[in-house]
């Protein structure tokens, strides 16, 4: 590995955009007599569509989650709108929110490409490396494994959630974004065999926000049991991507329903 691929970006690809909307209900306040519904939420076979899902919180200092996985950023634009014109709205009162898209990191694939750039006496950003990721990452995007994470489908049996953002740390001696992109590969490859273990236990979303909040990933899992959350996090934060160069949000624990029942 040359200096030629260190604090090289990995390529990334892109679905549905994502929103996870937090709200305390304020039961004070008056709303119209009848009962909360929406479009927003209902169910369709139309799975270019998208999905939505209420979430009764547990645990929390807020009380309902919404979350918004939809093909255009307008399209998340208009699912707000939407909301915030419903009478039973006004109960709600939003305590956090947290924009995305969902993401595939394509850390091997961008080491490899660069790596051939400087077997071939290129270089890492010259005309036949874009051209090279221009290609492989259209052949990836192909691959059914990289389709479910893009576009998740609605996991039916797992109506626990566990949602939480975070970041990789920049720190003197701790910098992710100054690591190779072949040791990155390493270890993001590393950190993915660990959530792989809990494949059919628990539904992992991940989602990139750089550019569009504060924090640089989301991650949202779904289980049909509560307990796997902990343990699937435990031992993903023993792997050096998490113990030396992540750093974690605030994280919501809860359950899917719906809208009425969650609204309470």
């Amino acid at each position: 590995m040359t200096d030629q691929t260190a604090e090289q970006a990995p390529e990334t690809l892109e679905g549905w955009y994502a929103l996870h909307q937090i709200y305390r209900i304020d039961r004070e306040r008056n709303t119209p007599a009848g009962t909360a519904e929406s479009d927003v939420f209902r169910r369709t076979d139309n799975t270019a569509y998208g999905w939505s899902e209420a979430v009764s919180l547990i645990g929390s200092t807020s009380d309902v989650m919404f979350m918004h996985f939809r093909p255009t950023l307008d399209a998340i634009g208009d699912v707000q709108r939407e909301l915030a014109s419903q009478p039973w709205m006004r109960r709600l009162v939003p305590t956090y929110s947290f924009l995305s898209v969902t993401e595939a990191g394509l850390y091997h694939m961008t080491a490899k490409i660069a790596d051939e750039a400087v077997a071939r006496g290129g270089e890492v950003g010259d005309k036949e490396y874009h051209a090279a990721i221009r290609t492989r990452a259209e052949s990836e995007r192909t691959n059914p494994y990289v389709m479910k994470r893009l576009y998740p489908v609605r996991p039916e049996a797992m109506p626990y959630v566990s949602f939480y953002p975070m970041s990789k740390r920049r720190a003197v001696g701790q910098n992710w974004y100054s690591l190779p992109i072949g040791e990155r590969s390493r270890l993001m490859h590393e950190h993915g065999l660990s959530g792989r273990r809990y494949a059919g236990r628990v539904q992992q979303v991940i989602t990139g926000a750089i550019g569009f909040d504060a924090w640089e990933w989301g991650v949202t899992l779904f289980a049909g049991d509560p307990l796997d959350f902990k343990k699937i996090v435990s031992d993903m934060r023993f792997d050096v991507a998490s113990a030396e160069y992540a750093e974690f949000g605030p994280v919501y624990v809860g359950k899917v329903g719906a809208l009425a029942e969650v609204l309470g």
